[in-house]
């Protein structure tokens, strides 16, 4: 899918959601096959230079099981990648995925850029005390927290726990914490639309979104257009929205093509693409 020439023109897209891992049981392996990805470090940068993406936020993939795999594999493939990727650590919903998650921050420093909390897997919720350790120490350094929000990858994943809703109470008792809605809480996109414009601290990323529609994918990318178009009318701005593309449950060009034709304008689309993942993440 080719990119806008406008789209290039810009000082670079920073795509804030990528996933990534070198293990076989990886579960987003699947998506990488429909998506005609290699799925390697190599191949994710050869595909960010080709739809000109400066900069990526790498995460750990999880298994087919559902639960993470060890964040030092985003942590090791950043380091290799000339600064491209920057690591945002996954954190298991218990107390030692928590402390591990902290600790191995603490250990790498200004390297990490974030944390990741997988809701709708494993059983825990946004408000659960077992994230306490993370969030403080998110906080004290002024790190985002990405939350999963909206429809699992997997079957068995748990919707009542990935509803976006649920961190309506975190930023409520986190007011210091900048979190990050993933994928929008698709298909719960007004609900998210609400938490941005009332929560100062509240922001959202469009990965992962372009999946879908089956015989009827054109007119769903459509409908999606409209949809987040609106949640942006609704929060007043662009000013808390940001790429992602989910690499490799969607290919970047066409989570780009979504971008491009929301019916916002140029300077909401550059805000998306580039500025506002910069000030978040802090590249």
């Amino acid at each position: 899918m080719p990119i806008p020439s406008q789209l290039r023109a810009m000082q670079g897209i920073v795509d804030a959601h990528i996933h990534m891992s070198r293990r076989k049981n990886d579960l987003l392996r699947k998506y990488a096959e429909t998506n005609r990805l290699e799925y390697t470090p190599d191949g994710l940068l050869q595909v960010m230079e080709a739809n000109g993406i400066t900069r990526g936020l790498l995460l750990s993939s999880v298994s087919r099981s559902g639960t993470p795999f060890p964040c030092e594999d985003a942590v090791e493939i950043s380091r290799l990648s000339g600064g491209r990727l920057l690591p945002v650590l996954t954190v298991a919903p218990s107390s030692k995925g928590a402390s591990e998650a902290v600790q191995l921050a603490k250990r790498i420093d200004a390297g990490v850029r974030g944390f990741k909390v997988m809701l709708g897997y494993g059983g825990a919720r946004a408000s659960d005390k077992v994230f306490d350790p993370v969030f403080e120490y998110a906080e004290s350094a002024g790190l985002p927290v990405l939350f999963h929000t909206g429809d699992t990858a997997d079957a068995r994943g748990n919707l009542a726990d990935s509803h976006p809703i649920r961190l309506d109470e975190v930023a409520n008792r986190r007011r210091d914490m900048t979190i990050v809605a993933c994928h929008f809480g698709n298909p719960w996109i007004d609900d998210v639309a609400e938490l941005i414009y009332k929560h100062p601290n509240v922001y959202a990323d469009v990965s992962g979104m372009t999946v879908g529609g089956s015989k009827y994918g054109e007119r769903y990318l459509e409908r999606l257009a409209d949809r987040l178009s609106g949640a942006i009318y609704y929060a007043g701005g662009a000013d808390k929205v940001m790429f992602g593309s989910d690499y490799p449950v969607t290919h970047p060009a066409a989570a780009i093509s979504l971008v491009k034709s929301l019916a916002i304008d140029e300077k909401d689309k550059r805000r998306i693409l580039s500025e506002n993942a910069k000030k978040v993440f802090d590249i």
